[in-house]
């Protein structure tokens, strides 16, 4: 898969211009139309200038920039602070110099020729026609609304400067700076296209708001603008990205858990490892990552709540050797930092591992900690984005792992929050269960959707020589409550595994 921002893209498919970010070209279904216009609207410094700079330096055709407000001097420095070089650019800087406001005139800010337009029309068709270039960008197009007497003159100048520029083969991007006296519907009205940019507390957007001729990824995507310019990242749509893959049974190793989930886990189904904290969830994650590496396939677990290094201690000591499989390039270990990525980002990674190092198990752990690291307007988008990852990871036959804790360590069972249960074909839940005054655990299968399972629960520890799993637990009721008691009061402790 390629970066969000690839630099120095041209023609996509169907004929498409690259904007010269690849996460939105994927937005667009491959690019920009050729021979088109198109509206970037969005408030000051919300990146309007830095998307039409990626565009103008995505290939090596005639670019022009024709700048109506910030000086050419300014673009160039700011475009190099991200990394943008315009050299191949042409400036054509018609913005107004500091001997306008100095200089007495008779009008305020243009000069009279400029205020009745013909020197501004002149000036873009000589360029143009000087240039021939095939990608123009204009910043900000909204200056002819106060240049303009009425409307009407508005949109006749507008609608005859982008039937020009469609039959010179040009393909127009341009800003606006629409505020609430001086809107820019008549600008949005005779665009082909409109992106619309924000800059929230969660992060910046983009959001195609119209786009002519072809359909697009609906949503609020997120930009990232970094010293190497502007990346979007588009919200993830598990359509379209499916592939091929064997139906078959995935191991966990463990001859019980397998027997309690009728064979094993489904090649490309998603499973929730539900229980209270420190029960032993991501070490049962572990082992199928294990048990995967031992088959030659490589596995990614995502850490949320945990930190690489205890999480390495912890598995080597339970005879998971998660170090050597790192080592051997079977495991990657990736630690998300808080309230640094939004959904998409993440999704973005997650897509990496799949389809460029062809990861075959990925393991999130865990939702508590997706839901409250992860950048986002609300918990509702988090889950709609959670259930698109699994349902991508499901297209593309990754088993996907999910680590789901309960508050309670004993007590009214839960299996899973609300909203979760309905991402997962697999729940499998582990319970603490207090006899005779000590704590011990148990494992049990509640949900398979591809097939039967073992509708018992069973004895559950874990030692320096791994997982180990009893037989089912047949003499003790009230399990789910944590506080069992014997059915045959003349079993005890012992007769059956439960440690």
């Amino acid at each position: 898969m390629s970066t969000p921002s690839d630099g120095r893209l041209s023609t996509g498919m169907d004929g498409r211009l690259s904007t010269g970010i690849g996460g939105l070209d994927e937005v667009l279904g491959g690019g920009l139309i050729p021979r088109r216009s198109y509206l970037v609207g969005g408030d000051p410094g919300t990146g309007k200038t830095i998307l039409g700079l990626h565009f103008l330096t995505a290939t090596d055709d005639a670019a022009l920039y024709v700048n109506l407000e910030e000086p050419e001097t300014e673009i160039t420095r700011n475009a190099a602070a991200v990394g943008i070089d315009t050299e191949g650019v042409t400036f054509l800087d018609l913005s107004p110099g500091a001997e306008v406001f100095t200089e007495e005139q008779e009008y305020d800010l243009f000069l009279p020729e400029e205020v009745e337009g013909p020197s501004l029309r002149s000036a873009i068709v000589d360029a143009v026609e000087e240039i021939e270039p095939t990608r123009m960008f204009i910043d900000p197009l909204s200056e002819l609304q106060h240049l303009a007497p009425d409307t009407y003159q508005l949109r006749q100048q507008v609608s005859s400067l982008l039937r020009y520029l469609r039959e010179a083969g040009v393909t127009l991007l341009f800003t606006s700076q629409a505020t609430a006296t001086v809107p820019d519907d008549d600008l949005q009205y005779l665009s082909d296209g409109t992106f619309d940019l924000t800059n929230t507390e969660a992060g910046r957007r983009l959001r195609v708001s119209k786009f002519r001729g072809s359909a697009t990824q609906r949503g609020e995507h997120t930009v990232r603008i970094t010293d190497d310019g502007m990346a979007v990242y588009p919200v993830l749509v598990a359509d379209g990205h499916g592939t091929e893959f064997a139906a078959e049974t995935v191991s966990a190793g463990i001859p019980e858990v397998n027997q309690l989930l009728g064979g094993g886990l489904d090649r490309g189904s998603v499973t929730i490892f539900n229980g209270p904290s420190g029960v032993g969830k991501t070490t049962l994650g572990a082992q199928f990552m294990k048990e995967a590496a031992g088959r030659g396939e490589r596995s990614v677990i995502y850490m949320f709540e945990e930190d690489t290094r205890t999480f390495t201690t912890r598995c080597t000591s339970v005879d998971i050797p998660v170090d050597r499989m790192v080592d051997r390039g079977t495991l990657s270990i990736e630690e998300v930092q808080p309230l640094t990525q939004s959904p998409a980002e993440f999704a973005a990674m997650v897509r990496e591992e799949v389809e460029e190092r062809d990861a075959r198990v990925v393991l999130i752990d865990g939702i508590d900690g997706y839901q409250l690291s992860l950048r986002s307007d609300s918990e509702d988008t988090l889950a709609r984005e959670l259930g698109a990852l699994c349902r991508y990871l499901r297209a593309r036959g990754v088993t996907t792992l999910l680590i789901d804790s309960s508050e309670t360590v004993t007590g009214q069972f839960r299996a899973t929050r609300g909203g979760v249960s309905y991402i997962a074909d697999n729940i499998v839940f582990l319970r603490y269960l207090e006899i005779h005054g000590e704590l011990r655990k148990a494992i049990g299968v509640l949900k398979k959707r591809t097939s039967d399972f073992e509708r018992t629960l069973r004895g559950f520890a874990i030692t320096e020589y791994g997982i180990t799993v009893g037989d089912p637990l047949r003499s003790l009721r009230g399990i789910l409550e944590g506080t069992p008691e014997y059915v045959d009061h003349d079993a005890g402790p012992d007769d059956e595994t439960v440690r």
